[in-house]
């Protein structure tokens, strides 16, 4: 599978990631996508993995009003990192997101 994942922190600088993968998951995607130097953190949360940190930068709804919201060709996920699924020619996004 060809994918990409774009990395859209708080300035709106856009980092973005091709991989070839054989990842189920979007989970094991960025887990693969580190060797290409994405980083991020994460802490199991009520609702499933909750990533709270993104190429260094932190987000933490509890903290700043912010969360990285993420998206797949152009659509909310209706999953959590851990059970998204991953296909062929998906377009992820993870986008840093403050609430007013």
């Amino acid at each position: 599978k060809a994918i990409t994942i774009e990395v859209v922190n708080s300035k709106e600088e856009s980092e973005i990631y091709e991989l070839k993968t054989d990842a189920e998951f979007l989970e094991q995607a960025m887990e693969e996508a580190k060797e290409e130097g994405l980083t991020f953190e994460a802490e199991e949360g009520p609702y499933g993995l909750m990533v709270t940190i993104v190429n260094g930068e932190k987000a933490v709804f509890e903290e700043d009003n912010a969360y990285w919201s993420f998206n797949v060709n152009g659509e909310y996920c209706n999953y959590g990192v851990s059970e998204q699924p991953v296909e062929d020619g998906d377009a992820f996004e993870i986008v840093y997101t403050k609430a007013e």
